[in-house]
């Protein structure tokens, strides 16, 4: 019964932590280009009172096992692709299929973002809502009268009194061997890690990288109907996993209370 507490306790523990990543999910279902979160799980260490036999005659079939409960393994970013938003704004940019813009963060590291909603700072450079500067930099004239983004990354702009398009800059897209190993660093940020392999560089719609969009945003992936009902399946798993604590106290209890005759 000890055991049986043990390994609904941790049920409970587990589902604590599936909730949790739900209720992330939909506090950013209007988040640019947010990828919703999945938890997985993985059954704790099984005690084995009786091992399976070797298969000859009156030899156990199969081992006699209990299990200790379960507990969380991962949680991993579901990359699908969400729904576009235009937006009109000439400085959005949707990445349409593989791949995500690289920024160089204030400390000098780099990071990684699907979140186009670009910017530019005082000094006429792209950089994100958060300041962080595109990479590679690209900076745009201070007598730029129209900008336009190629579906290959180019960056082409009109300047006051010259006739015809310049081209200022090129917009790189990032992919990885395994993004689901990207680590989330909040602000839209994903960093690399040794899960996720190198960072690899390439101009968007070659070899597979996917395209740039223009006056558009990628919405969030998440889907409010999927989200409610995994809190439902979440909600109802840990009233369980409370019960079974219960029902094996009370039998604890009638066992304890038992008097040898």
């Amino acid at each position: 019964m000890l055991r049986a507490m043990r390994s609904a306790a941790s049920g409970m523990k587990a589902q604590q932590l599936f909730l949790d990543t739900v209720a992330h999910n939909l506090a950013n279902v209007n988040t640019t280009g947010y990828k919703k979160s999945r938890p997985g799980f993985e059954d704790l260490l099984y005690q084995t009172l009786s091992p399976a036999g070797d298969g000859a005659p009156g030899t156990r079939p199969a081992p006699l096992q209990v299990g200790h409960g379960s507990r969380a393994a991962d949680t991993q970013k579901i990359l699908t692709q969400g729904d576009s938003e235009v937006t009109g704004n000439p400085l959005d940019v949707l990445i349409q299929g593989d791949g995500f813009l690289q920024v160089n963060k204030l400390d000098g590291s780099q990071a990684y973002i699907r979140d186009g909603a670009l910017r530019l700072d005082a000094d006429g450079r792209l950089v994100t809502a958060q300041g962080y500067a595109v990479q590679p930099e690209i900076t745009l004239p201070d007598d730029a009268v129209s900008v336009a983004i190629l579906a290959d990354g180019r960056i082409l702009v009109e300047q006051a009194g010259t006739a015809g398009a310049t081209e200022v800059g090129q917009l790189l897209l990032a992919r990885f061997s395994n993004p689901a190993g990207l680590s989330a660093e909040g602000q839209n940020l994903y960093a690399e890690t040794g899960a996720s392999g190198a960072a690899q560089l390439s101009t968007p719609g070659e070899l597979g990288f996917g395209t740039i969009v223009q006056g558009a945003l990628e919405r969030s992936n998440v889907e409010i109907v999927d989200e409610m009902i995994q809190m439902i399946l979440a909600q109802r798993a840990f009233e369980v996993n409370s019960r079974a604590i219960e029902s094996a106290d009370e039998m604890m209890r009638t066992a304890v209370s038992i008097r040898p005759a």
